[in-house]
């Protein structure tokens, strides 16, 4: 589990792709003090293993399904990427609680100034939407950020100084592809509904004679 709190921007130094999945070499410094080969990293929001690492660099496989629901796909090297530790316990919870299990992506639409703060614009499928609530929380590239609009087309966060500066969301552009998680509640809670409907949708048969004899007794 993860807070989608930024600890340091990476930067990509090695791709290696095969036809089902990459392998990513990744520069870094803060986080390398003290994780181990089979720590998970949140990477861009993805959590990902470990699997080798140096005192400058570590190494990810990154899997087929991986990559198809994220924008790894479309990093190289040189490019930027937030970066997060697996939650310790005992931690305070300052963002929110995030598994690292992308639900799909997001495109940026535009940027927006007003005083300190950016609005971030970004249009996703309908998939993703229904999870999305004004003033709930949600995951891009593996940061947390409260939603301060939605609609059925597109949601909106505002950035302050201190995001800005701690993770890479002002370094892109419009049309650039986003990692998205949303907040995990909603999708236990449309799960447990969904199979307390199918129940009720079953008809209840009552014992009787026939019943009985229907099932061999």
């Amino acid at each position: 589990m993860f807070t989608g709190l930024i600890e340091e921007i990476g930067t990509v130094r090695n791709i290696k792709k095969t036809a089902t999945s990459v392998q990513l070499t990744i520069s870094a410094k803060k986080i390398l003090a003290d994780v181990k080969q089979g720590d998970s990293i949140c990477t861009n929001g993805a959590c990902l293993t470990v699997t080798a690492l140096d005192s400058v660099s570590f190494s990810v496989d990154v899997m087929a399904e991986t990559v198809r629901k994220t924008n790894i796909k479309n990093l190289k090297p040189g490019s930027k990427v937030n970066l997060e530790r697996a939650l310790c316990v005992g931690d305070r919870l300052g963002g929110h609680m995030v598994s690292g299990h992308i639900d799909g992506i997001g495109v940026i639409k535009d940027f927006k100034r007003e005083g300190i703060s950016v609005w971030v614009t970004i249009s996703t499928n309908s998939d993703i939407l229904k999870y999305i609530i004004n003033k709930g929380s949600i995951t891009i590239d593996g940061i947390s950020l409260t939603v301060a609009y939605v609609d059925d087309t597109i949601f909106k966060v505002s950035i302050i100084p201190h995001t800005a500066g701690e993770t890479t969301l002002l370094d892109k552009k419009p049309g650039d592809i986003m990692n998205l998680e949303c907040d995990i509640m909603g999708k236990y809670i449309e799960k447990l509904m969904f199979h307390k409907e199918k129940e009720q949708s079953v008809p209840k048969k009552d014992i009787d004679l026939n019943f009985l004899i229907e099932n061999g007794f």
